[in-house]
């Protein structure tokens, strides 16, 4: 048998060897250190989804009050609130060219992503019109995670 052929075989046997145990501790605790890392981080990220899916709402809400207005010359009244985004108003000032599917696709008015609905008035004090969700706590006021989300502040 030639030398070349010895090597040969030996380089085989040698990466058909596979993992030993201790290579496969150390992978392992890798992935351990790994996921002790990014798991917290990923767990706290559910909470600024809401927020920012409150965020798109508002924007999508405005968006249709832009479109009630340039329809009707005016928004509706805090009294007619979003609902006059979907279905006609029968109070207060009547739109005379209103959409007949409304506004607002699925024909309803979202809640907010905490089940609450948002908070509108026409005219508004910062636009001329306010949407606020009042985010998780659904009480006006708050820090932190229970900070308000407010359509003159959507960044």
């Amino acid at each position: 048998m030639k030398k070349r052929d010895l090597y040969s075989r030996r380089a085989i046997r040698q990466s058909e060897r596979g993992f030993t145990l201790i290579e496969l501790m150390v992978v392992v605790v890798i992935l351990g250190i790994l996921a002790g890392l990014i798991v917290p981080r990923i767990m706290d990220r559910p909470e600024q989804a809401k927020r920012t899916k409150a965020k798109i709402q508002m924007e999508s809400i405005a968006t249709a009050l832009k479109l009630y207005q340039l329809d009707n010359g005016f928004y509706p009244s805090t009294d007619q609130g979003l609902e006059a985004l979907v279905e006609k108003p029968d109070t207060g000032r009547i739109p005379k060219h209103w959409r007949k599917k409304g506004y607002l696709e699925k024909g309803k008015v979202p809640l907010d992503p905490w089940e609450n609905p948002f908070v509108f008035i026409s005219p508004g004090e910062h636009d001329d019109f306010d949407l606020i969700s009042y985010g998780p706590d659904g009480v006006a006021g708050g820090a932190g995670d229970n900070q308000d989300i407010q359509s003159w502040d959507l960044e």
